[in-house]
């Protein structure tokens, strides 16, 4: 049987592995990629959104989530000051600014919306079928 410490250390390494990614992206001098004008405040918005949901699920309520919101938006601080080390990078303040909108708005949805919340944990492979009226649970490949 896994321990409940067991269990919760798993968990931290979605967070892990994505900030990890992050990090590896942001030292590199360029990145692959469409030049579109604001292409990458919306790429920002997102990883980072992803990555304050990822780190927001390893608590509880609205404090932990602002806890989560404040430690993504500081670890978005942290890689733009990294970047200005990097040949070719630069530090922008509005990718800061996009880095943390994103992971506030992703904390306050997973947060807030308990109809999102439960979509986005629900198992892969496991959809919701209707039959005489009541949801019924599936597997994949079992009618």
């Amino acid at each position: 049987m896994i321990s409940n410490a067991t269990s919760s250390q798993r968990g931290w390494l979605w967070p892990a592995a994505l900030a990890l990614l992050i990090l590896a992206a942001s030292h590199r001098s360029t990145l692959a990629g469409p030049r579109i004008p604001g292409l990458d405040k919306a790429v920002h918005f997102a990883v980072y959104g992803l990555l304050g949901t990822l780190v927001c699920r390893q608590g509880r309520g609205w404090r932990a989530a602002g806890w989560s919101a404040l430690a993504v938006s500081a670890f978005g601080a942290t890689d733009e000051w990294h970047q200005s080390f990097v040949p070719g990078r630069s530090t922008e303040l509005a990718d800061w600014l996009a880095d943390t909108l994103g992971a506030a708005t992703a904390v306050a949805l997973y947060t807030g919306w308990a109809r999102y919340r439960q979509m986005l944990e629900r198992p892969i492979g496991v959809r919701r079928r209707r039959m005489g009226g009541s949801a019924i649970a599936t597997e994949p490949g079992k009618r």
